[in-house]
C-alpha cells in the first residue's frame, strides 16, 4: 500500500512517494525498515512503484540485466518497455497470472509513474500508458494526493517538487496505509518538449 504522486508545472518535473510499507494490519516504517523507498532510478527517468515491495526489486534486477537503460520517454516507447517486462515477470520473477476470465489483459500488477525530462507518465496494470499534463497520484492513497495536487496546483508559490509532495502529505495524514517521510526528485523539463 502506498501514494506515488507526479508534478509538471512551470517547466519542472517532480516525483514524490511515501515510505511506509505494511503486511496485512503490520505497520513497517520508515524508522526499521532501511531500504524504504519507493522511487528508483532507470537510466534518466525516475520511476515510483505501487504494489508489492517485492516489485521495487524486481524492477530493480530487471532494469540492471539489460545492456543498457530503456528510454522511457514516450507513450509507445513505455509501452513496448512494459509490454516486454511483462513477459520477465511471468518468466523470470514467477507473477500469478490466474485471474479472471472476464479481464480482457492479463495484469502486471503493479502502478507506476515515471518522470524524466521529457514528461510525466504512467503506467496502469494492465500496461495502459498515460502521459500527463499536470499532475496525477496512484496507489491507495490516490484520492486523497489527486484532492489536495488539485487544490495547489495553481498556487504561485508553490513549485512543481512542493505540490507532489504536499499529496503524498496529505494522503499521510488522511489514509492509514500511507506513511512519512516522504521521498522526491525534481529536475527541469526538456526545453523542446511543449
Amino acid at each position: 500500500m502506498t501514494t506515488v504522486t507526479i508534478v509538471r508545472k512551470a517547466g519542472r518535473i517532480a516525483i514524490a512517494a511515501d515510505t511506509l510499507t505494511k503486511w496485512g494490519g503490520g505497520k513497517e516504517s520508515a524508522d526499521y525498515v532501511a531500504n524504504h523507498e519507493k522511487i528508483i532510478r532507470v537510466g534518466d527517468s525516475f520511476v515510483a512503484i505501487t504494489g508489492s515491495a517485492t516489485f521495487k526489486l524486481i524492477l530493480m534486477d530487471y532494469f540492471a540485466s539489460l545492456d543498457e537503460p530503456p528510454r522511457l520517454d514516450s507513450v509507445a516507447e513505455i509501452f513496448r518497455v512494459w509490454n516486454t517486462l511483462h513477459g520477465a515477470l511471468k518468466e523470470q520473477y514467477y507473477l500469478q497470472t490466474g485471474e479472471d476470465k472476464e479481464e480482457d489483459l492479463e495484469s502486471s500488477r503493479m502502478d507506476v509513474l515515471i518522470a524524466n525530462p521529457r514528461g510525466i507518465f504512467g503506467v496502469a496494470a494492465h500496461r495502459t500508458v498515460q502521459e500527463f499534463s499536470k499532475f496525477y497520484a496512484y496507489g491507495s492513497g490516490s484520492p486523497y494526493a489527486l484532492g489536495a495536487m488539485y487544490a495547489a496546483w495553481r498556487a504561485p508559490a508553490l513549485d512543481a517538487e512542493a505540490v507532489a509532495r504536499l499529496g503524498v502529505a496529505a494522503a499521510a495524514e488522511f489514509h492509514d496505509e500511507t506513511g512519512l517521510p516522504v521521498q522526491s526528485f525534481v529536475m527541469d523539463m526538456n526545453p523542446d518538449v511543449r
